[in-house]
């Protein structure tokens, strides 16, 4: 199970964030009343897909022993409609490297299997409580 902590003192809106062995600073941009220094919550929800399409093509292409994938770029915007209730995903991969078309289908399949695709596009619980 993945676990952080983040917390916020009095400087608006500079969160540090926590795991057991990483640290990092999200913050919110300046037209939001931030200081931009470090990615916004919307910024981490896309970097968590593009990261984990990445990880995921990488590990299949190497289980399939495709040494002809030399990089993987994964481009991801989110976007949200507040009065719709709709929020938008748009996820664009280049695979570098001379493949098949058949491998490209098979990379885009995996693609849309990977676990934070998988989590963003079924059903979520959030539970909540003060402590």
């Amino acid at each position: 199970m993945a676990s952080i902590s983040a917390s916020i003192g009095q400087e608006p809106y500079k969160t540090e964030i926590k795991s057991a062995t990483n640290h990092i600073i999200a913050d919110e941009p300046l037209s939001s009343g931030g200081k931009d220094l470090g990615f916004s919550p919307d910024e981490l929800l896309a970097s968590a897909l593009g990261a984990c399409t990445c990880a995921t093509l990488r590990m299949y292409a190497d289980r399939k022993g495709w040494a002809e994938l030399t990089g993987i770029n994964v481009d991801v915007s989110f976007s949200r409609d507040i009065q719709a209730n709709v929020s938008h995903l748009k996820r664009n991969i280049e695979l570098v490297g001379v493949l098949s078309e058949e491998q490209k289908t098979r990379l885009l399949a995996i693609a849309n299997k990977c676990p934070m695709h998988q989590t963003l596009t079924h059903s979520i619980e959030i539970e909540t409580a003060l402590v």
